[in-house]
């Protein structure tokens, strides 16, 4: 591939990832709970949408958050114990637990993530996530399993960057920002790259490297973390079908709030007499006219009097406002059928305080089976970081033992200790291996070593007490108990 050749190609990928920024942003802002107010009249909205602008009963981010709270990968199996143990070392070197809790909430809600692996020039890993707004991989036509290059874009102050990834070099290249920040804004929103034009890239010399600068990896080390993805066409959003019933649920918030501003008082009105006057006096204290009691008067004070000989007084009811309430109650419902969320993470425990706490487990299966379906898709993904991880470090024999690793995950069920407690002895006695029993309860490799290590020392302590004892009861003719110390026994 000749310089000419990569141009065309970033341009190309650039053109996808530009297209997609402004979905993700939608989306982004959504979980945010910076929901716009849809399906109201224009009429309405003339009249009251500046009102409520800024009001969102926001359950997207608690769909997403449900799930993401499950979501915390805790080490490699499957390989030799030294491979599993420096592969994993080189992941949380960079922090990979809290990066991929910030990479799972943006697959959720947007769709997708992505992980790029290299050398940080002291010959370990940098493991990074990317956002979807920067990051675009061109894959095979035939076979969407291959990836054929990568795009990587970034903006500073004042220029945007640009990396390809191929798998047998980089090609750097930059160009002159688009849009001008804003300085007063949060770094991070300075740093975000919106819509803009396709060409324009110059190459990028970087001090001591070559352009383009060659990939001793060999592969292309971006991997896409994906939600949901389908045969043929994008990986799915867990909000995307959320975000119409969201819609709905704020427009009867503020249809709500509206009726209750105007109607939620008993309301009374005065038949057959005119608006009640008060005097005007002059400096004198001449009556010089009169004008209307002010409404405030008559609110606060609750005083009138009433002429004429039809004079009376009638009212109506205060508007009901459950209505509404009930509406959102139901729409909240179909939220959490739709998105598999147990009901009591969405409505604050209604119906649900006298069930049992098994039946709370029952409630919460849908999410569990729906964050076991985003592991099915996710180990194979995290296989292949651990594979570039692999090679960064030149092992290709272990690169080549990751392709058949297993991943290990915290338990997605949220158990008590003595149901989890309960549930392991069940396990040992039927004969689990003590080590397979502490993955099972969520122990992450090194703490599995640390356990395991602790056991047997206390192991070798206790079988050299009993040898011990053994001995003296044998020098002394006195049976010993294995427990007792060799002071006890003199």
């Amino acid at each position: 591939m000749d310089a000419l050749e990569a141009r065309a190609l970033t341009d190309r990928i650039y053109t996808r990832l530009n297209a997609r920024r402004g979905n993700v942003e939608t989306l982004e802002s959504y979980y945010a709970g910076k929901q716009p107010l849809t399906f109201a009249t224009e009429e309405w909205k003339k009249a009251n949408a500046a009102r409520y602008s800024g009001f969102s009963d926001n359950w997207c981010g608690t769909i997403v958050n449900a799930e993401a709270e499950r979501l915390q990968p805790t080490g490699l199996t499957g390989m030799s114990e030294r491979g599993a143990s420096m592969l994993w070392d080189q992941l949380q070197m960079y922090e990979f637990d809290a990066h991929f809790s910030e990479g799972v909430v943006t697959t959720l809600t947007a769709r997708r993530a992505y992980v790029i692996v290299w050398d940080d020039g002291n010959g370990d890993s940098l493991v990074t996530f990317e956002h979807p707004s920067n990051v675009e991989i061109e894959y095979d036509w035939e076979n969407p399993r291959i990836r054929k290059a990568a795009l990587k874009t970034w903006v500073d102050d004042v220029l945007e960057y640009a990396t390809l990834y191929t798998p047998g070099a980089l090609w750097k290249w930059q160009r002159k920002r688009m849009s001008t920040p804003n300085e007063r804004d949060p770094q991070a929103d300075q740093g975000k790259t919106g819509a803009a034009t396709d060409g324009g890239w110059e190459p990028r010399l970087v001090s001591d490297e070559s352009w383009p600068l060659g990939n001793p990896l060999g592969v292309v080390p971006v991997v896409e973390i994906s939600n949901r993805p389908t045969l043929k066409g994008d990986p799915i959003s867990e909000i995307q079908g959320v975000m119409p019933m969201q819609d709905a649920i704020n427009l009867l918030w503020a249809y709500l709030f509206l009726a209750a501003d105007y109607a939620s008082m008993d309301a009374r009105v005065m038949l057959s007499v005119s608006p009640p006057m008060i005097p005007v006096l002059d400096s004198t204290g001449k009556v010089i006219g009169e004008r209307p009691v002010e409404m405030k008067d008559l609110r606060e004070k609750r005083l009138i009097h009433l002429g004429g000989e039809n004079a009376s007084i009638d009212s109506w009811d205060a508007a009901k406002l459950d209505i509404f309430t009930d509406t959102i109650e139901v729409a909240v419902g179909h939220i959490a059928a739709q998105t598999r969320t147990p009901p009591h993470y969405l409505v604050a425990n209604k119906g649900l305080s006298n069930l049992s706490g098994d039946a709370l487990v029952a409630a919460e299966i849908g999410l569990v089976q729906k964050s076991n379906e985003f592991i099915t898709f996710t180990d194979p993904q995290l296989r292949e970081v651990a594979r570039l991880v692999a090679l960064v470090k030149g092992d290709e024999k272990l690169a080549t033992q990751t392709r058949l690793a297993g991943i290990t995950w915290k338990d997605r069920e949220k158990r008590s200790e003595g149901q989890l407690s309960d549930a392991l002895l069940k396990k040992s006695q039927m004969g689990y291996p003590f080590e397979y029993l502490l993955e099972e309860a969520g122990k992450s490799p090194s703490e599995i070593r640390r356990i395991m290590k602790m056991r047997k020392a206390e192991m070798d302590e206790a079988l050299g007490l009993g040898v011990q004892a053994a001995v003296q009861g044998a020098m002394t003719g006195v049976d010993q108990d294995p427990g007792v110390g060799a002071s006890e026994a003199s």
